[in-house]
């Protein structure tokens, strides 16, 4: 059955069932990963719900079974795929994607982590699959366990297609694994996407069986089905594969042979209880988080939505949240909505249909869904009380006062009592990722235009209530809220419209809205809609940031996503951008910046090269400005690892004097100008032609130094 005659409905759905299943199940398992199976007895016995508040963790955290599921899989649309994906494409991703040491994998050194070592095969110029071959890495470690947790994105991709979904899984896998790692990540794949259309977990297997060559894999699958027969103890199961296929029988660090025999074992126990078999593959030992995570992701799928919280309330803890940790920090701030459009934007590339309209931001379409909106203390009264669910539209019933939205459920809210509810924007200043490092842009800023639509419940009796949108920043410690104009509430539709103000050097934390009213308020808000997209009309930085020479990376560099080694605060101007081989940048903004100008005062020390980007998904996909050591200014497209220039012209600049630079791009028209001077334009209607992304600076072996930046949109007024 292939996804374009599935129903789109059941489709979305199943895949946002897919989505939570993942990150539900890594973040059950994750506060345990690394522990001895004993000691998980021993503490907690069998993990039935979170246990991050007994650690002192988060619940919702930086990982890389989520950072590159998610990452991993926009191959397919950063390619722009119709036709088969290959093994080198993925690896461009990971290329585009990654900052070395710093996002998604575990930099456990060449020749000791398989990822790490996959990754400096493909900076050195070995493309995949040779990056992950054993030819090159030797037998033991190209068959860790790292494959088979990156490929969900990729079978959600094709729905009712396991032949399709198995191959572009051993495309992913291959980058990094070869062997019966790869036929792991082949076998899962294949499950999850027959499981669209097929429930019976012994007929997935036997489909995901198909694709297994290796003859270990093949035993591991008939022992753990005959082990796992009806009735049997899952820690005596847990026993056998230890004796059988544990850590100590196979040669290396966490191999993907013990892993995939926990994860089988774990569905085949769970049967139809979503909820005992991620807790299972939690509580088992070995990679914890990401044995949970896929059996989340195909039992999301198997089952359907209603399964997560059948027996348990995994989902509000989670409120959708995720962070996918890249190079596009813009991209970081995410929730399982968004990456279930971008999954079903792939599935839809693959297929050959159009794409699909454009979803607000927050629209909240889906069931139960929140976006990651929350009770928020920051603005809203103790006094009151407020809680959050999702509101569905009745089968065929029209938009307005049946669509669906956010309900914000309010009982004793007054003129000066407040009920209020946000959602993150960006990572709070304590957040320091655990064990991963946790980088992002923010998805909101000054002098962006933010519109929404909000009305009252049906049948909700009022006093006049009014909703008002806010944005929190931190400063000194402590959360100030700037709030928009004031929406007063009724029982159809009403939107508003609010630009952002500037709001100091701060990143802005959270998005948020509150409920007052003129008499008691004890009812239901309906948030329907919350947009913003496209560059801020105006958002200015300016001055020294630094305010210690002790101090290089105050607060409002956060906002920023550097590969380059060094980016900092100046001692004179603003930034210091410096690498010192090769090409690093840094960045700020959202994949949906598109026609805006970006200026900045530069100032060159010694460097290859060195200039403004716009434009950029990642570090490898951009257009720049760049001023060349050898006295030329070029304004180039880069894809990848290809380059195209686009224009160029000699330009004698001179070292520590500074230039006013900026670049416009408007549809296809790119436009360099130099102390407001026009020195360079160029026209891209290339099919590789980059239609958006964010800004920022690059510099290529050397420093570059820059003082404040602008962007301004230069889309309509109506954006």
């Amino acid at each position: 059955m292939s996804a374009a005659v599935m129903n789109e409905q059941d489709y979305t759905e199943r895949t946002y069932a897919g989505v939570l299943g993942k990150i539900v199940g890594v973040y059950l398992g994750r506060p345990v990963e690394g522990w001895a199976y004993a000691d998980i007895v021993e503490r907690f016995g069998r993990l039935t719900h979170y246990v991050n508040d007994q650690l002192g963790i988060p619940v919702v955290t930086a990982d890389d079974d989520i950072s590159g599921t998610f990452a991993f899989s926009r191959a397919v649309l950063d390619h722009a795929r119709t036709g088969p994906l290959t093994a080198r494409q993925v690896g461009e991703t990971w290329l585009n994607y990654i900052v070395e040491d710093r996002t998604i994998l575990w930099w456990g050194g060449r020749g000791r982590s398989t990822e790490h070592t996959a990754y400096l095969n493909l900076k050195n110029g070995v493309p995949a699959p040779g990056s992950g071959s054993a030819r090159r890495n030797g037998r033991t470690l190209p068959v860790q366990v790292g494959a088979q947790i990156f490929v969900d994105g990729f079978a959600m991709m094709s729905p009712g297609d396991p032949d399709r979904a198995a191959a572009h899984a051993r495309a992913a896998a291959s980058v990094s694994h070869d062997g019966v790692a790869v036929d792991a990540a082949a076998f899962i794949a294949a499950m999850e996407a027959l499981a669209y259309i097929e429930p019976d977990l012994h007929a997935l297997i036997e489909t995901g069986r198909a694709q297994v060559a290796d003859p270990v894999l093949q035993h591991i699958i008939d022992d753990v089905l005959a082990w796992c027969a009806p009735g049997a103890d899952w820690r005596e199961v847990r026993e056998r594969i230890e004796k059988t296929y544990g850590y100590s029988v196979f040669d290396g660090p966490c191999p993907a042979t013990t892993n995939n025999a926990a994860v089988l074992a774990a569905l085949l126990l769970g049967g139809d209880s979503f909820h005992r078999a991620v807790s299972i593959a939690a509580s088992a030992g070995w990679d914890t988080d990401s044995n949970a995570g896929v059996v989340g992701a195909l039992n999301g799928i198997r089952l359907g939505l209603g399964a997560l919280d059948a027996e348990a309330d995994l989902r509000s803890p989670v409120a959708d949240r995720l962070l996918v940790v890249t190079a596009d920090g813009g991209e970081c701030m995410s929730d399982a909505v968004q990456q279930t459009r971008a999954i079903a934007a792939g599935r839809r590339l693959l297929d050959g249909l159009p794409p699909a309209p454009r979803e607000a931001r927050f629209a909240f379409e889906l069931p139960g869904s929140v976006q990651g909106f929350t009770p928020c203390l920051d603005v809203g009264s103790p006094y009151t009380r407020v809680a959050v669910a999702n509101v569905r539209p009745r089968p065929g019933g029209p938009a307005g006062p049946d669509a669906s939205g956010l309900v914000i459920t309010c009982a004793g809210v007054t003129e000066s009592v407040a009920a209020a509810v946000s959602t993150p924007v960006f990572l709070p200043r304590a957040d320091g990722g655990d064990n991963f490092s946790t980088i992002a842009s923010p998805t909101l800023y000054p002098g962006q235009r933010v519109r929404l639509t909000a009305r009252l419940a049906l049948g909700t009796s009022h006093a006049a209530p009014t909703l008002r949108p806010y944005v929190l920043i931190e400063t000194d410690a402590r959360m100030e809220a700037t709030f928009g104009p004031e929406l007063l509430l009724a029982d159809e539709p009403r939107e508003l419209v609010w630009e952002v103000p500037e709001v100091g050097a701060n990143p802005i934390l959270r998005f948020g809205v509150a409920v007052t009213s003129m008499g008691r308020f004890d009812g239901d808000v309906v948030l329907e809609r919350v947009d913003w997209s496209g560059a801020p009309v105006r958002h200015a930085r300016s001055g020294v940031l630094m305010t210690s020479i002790w101090d290089l990376t105050p607060e409002p560099l956060r906002a920023w996503v550097n590969s380059a080694k060094n980016f900092e605060a100046d001692f004179r101007y603003s930034y210091s951008v410096s690498h010192p081989e090769g090409t690093g940048l840094a960045t700020i903004g959202t994949r949906d910046w598109d026609d805006y100008t970006f200026t900045s005062t530069l100032v060159f020390n010694p460097h290859e090269r060195g200039g403004l980007v716009v434009r950029a998904r990642g570090h490898r996909r951009y257009y720049a400005a760049v001023f060349e050591s050898w006295q030329r200014i070029s304004l180039v497209r880069r894809d990848h690892d290809r380059e195209a220039i686009l224009a160029s012209a000699p330009f004698a600049y001179t070292e520590d004097v500074p230039y006013r630079v900026t670049v416009s791009c408007h549809r296809d028209r790119l436009t360099v100008r130099i102390d407001d001077a026009e020195v360079l334009t160029a026209s891209d209607t290339a099919e590789n032609a980059h239609s958006s992304g964010g800004a920022g600076f690059l510099v290529t072996t050397g420093t570059v130094l820059a003082d404040g930046f602008e962007v301004g949109s230069l889309a309509g007024p109506d954006r």
